[in-house]
């Protein structure tokens, strides 16, 4: 076995390939991991999308927004006053940066403990499982028994609104603004646009959302999104839904935007325009073709539930393959395909990835919605509890939003957990092992939860699934 011949390469050092290739070192194989993710002023870093321009960057500016936001509308009722306010946007910036830089040079230093072999380049699958690298130091050829493709995703642009990286951007542009727009417009109310709009209308932006879709959060439960639609409507987000754009133009520093809602051509101007609608896998001139590797319509590697292609010894995970684009779920594939190639059972339950928005207040959900429950035909039960009603929320100031859970009428059995409030990407926990472990309402309802936590909610919708709910009433 030569310096360049392992048991498993990953190509890709996102969420879902640094995690496959430190798990399957773990697990006593000779791993390595390729990654090609520019970052300035270093010649490459590993974390991919989600550490680097995504989940956590976005999330950094998230809370410095809502902490910035919550001074100037809510210490006055804590009894707390503040004087002048200030926002610094450089500081919150480089608080960013710091962030990010930690986690990811932080991924090295788990490579280095476990053993894993990090090599930066852009790798791409030839023939018998061999990697061409190619990084700023030239080509090199590495050899594997088992290869896992994890190189993620990219941002949808549009035709008619491309990005230029200073007026029309896409979401990693938009985590980088020295300043806040005077009057920002965002192509998509899906889960990134609604996340970006909240950082900025917190820091002084006008924001106007365009969606095509009739519907806010089509995937989201319909009562837990009217009530997420009540609070972004509260915070100041102009949500404009059957809005298609057509065309944009950028002149003289600001972007037209035209568009047709309900029948009538519409334009807006705005300083900045964010394009938001969606994400396309990085599985272009990925593999060779001799290969047989299969790609659906939309780009997406086809592979089994246990995430293998149709290669030998060839596995695909995370946003390159079908399933929701969400880090965890990727990780937890990842994860999985380590563990089947150390000759280990392993399997991910699909219907038990939780799903977060982290506006405030956030959406989290896991499991079937009503709707999709209805369909099936079987009766079901609802229980509902409002965080109005909850101790804990009142004293934090985030008494809006409820907790919702549907199960089966016959066997009790949690089928779908749904949250509008505060901490409900915490609080969602809970549910997912309620539904992993296949656990009733009753389950939930005889679990001491401690007082006074927003976990009561959870525990309060469960029992008023069977008409039980101690603090709120009862309906028959």
């Amino acid at each position: 076995m030569t310096d360049k011949t392992f048991d498993v390469v990953v190509i890709g050092g996102g969420p879902a390939g640094y995690p496959a290739a430190i798990r399957a070192a773990q697990l006593g194989l000779r791993a390595a991991c390729v990654d090609s993710w520019p970052v300035q002023g270093k010649s490459r870093a590993f974390g991919g999308t989600c550490l680097n321009v995504g989940c956590i960057p976005s999330k950094a500016l998230l809370e410095s927004s809502e902490l910035y936001h919550r001074a100037r509308h809510e210490f006055s009722r804590h009894g707390i006053g503040v004087g002048t306010l200030s926002v610094d946007i450089g500081a919150m910036q480089t608080r960013k940066r710091g962030i990010v830089e930690s986690l990811t040079s932080g991924i090295e230093g788990l490579f280095k403990s476990n053993g894993v072999t990090g090599i930066k380049g852009r790798g791409r699958l030839l023939k018998d499982r061999r990697i061409e690298v190619t990084g700023t130091d030239g080509t090199q050829v590495l050899q594997a028994k088992n290869v896992i493709l994890a190189t993620g995703s990219t941002p949808i642009e549009l035709p008619f609104a491309r990005f230029d990286g200073t007026h029309i951007v896409d979401s990693a542009g938009a985590l980088a603004f020295d300043r806040a727009p005077g009057k920002l417009g965002i192509i998509g109310a899906g889960v990134i646009g609604l996340e970006l709009g909240s950082v900025w209308r917190r820091l002084g932006s006008e924001v106007v959302l365009l969606e095509a879709m009739d519907n806010l959060l089509p995937m989201v439960d319909e009562q837990i999104s009217k009530e997420a639609a009540r609070q972004y409507k509260a915070l100041g987000l102009d949500i404009r839904l059957g809005a298609k754009v057509s065309a944009t133009q950028v002149e003289r520093g600001i972007v037209h935007v035209d568009y047709s809602q309900a029948g009538k051509t519409e334009r807006i101007d705005v300083e900045k325009l964010i394009v938001c609608v969606g994400r396309r896998p990085l599985s272009g001139d990925l593999v060779a073709p001799e290969l047989g590797i299969k790609l659906d319509a939309r780009g997406f590697i086809e592979v089994d539930s246990h995430c293998r292609t149709k290669a030998d010894g060839v596995y695909a995970v995370g946003d390159v393959v079908r399933g929701p684009m969400l880090a965890h779920k990727g990780t937890e594939e990842g994860v999985m395909v380590a563990e089947l190639i150390a000759g280990h059972t392993a399997e991910v339950n699909y219907d038990a990835i939780p799903s977060v928005i982290y506006t405030a207040p956030e959406v989290a959900w896991v499991g079937k919605t009503e709707a999709e429950v209805k369909q099936t035909g079987k009766p079901y039960k609802i229980g509902t509890f409002g965080f109005g009603a909850n101790a804990r929320a009142k004293a934090l100031e985030q008494a809006s939003g409820l907790v919702k859970i549907v199960a089966d009428q016959k066997y009790d059995e949690i089928l779908g957990v749904h949250i509008v409030g505060p901490m409900a990407g915490e609080l969602v926990a809970e549910a997912v092992l309620a539904i992993e472990f296949e656990a009733s309402a009753e389950d939930l309802q005889r679990t001491v939860h401690a007082h006074p936590t927003l976990s009561e909610a959870l525990h309060e919708a469960a029992l008023s699934a069977d008409k039980r709910a101690l603090h709120a009433i009862n309906k028959a």
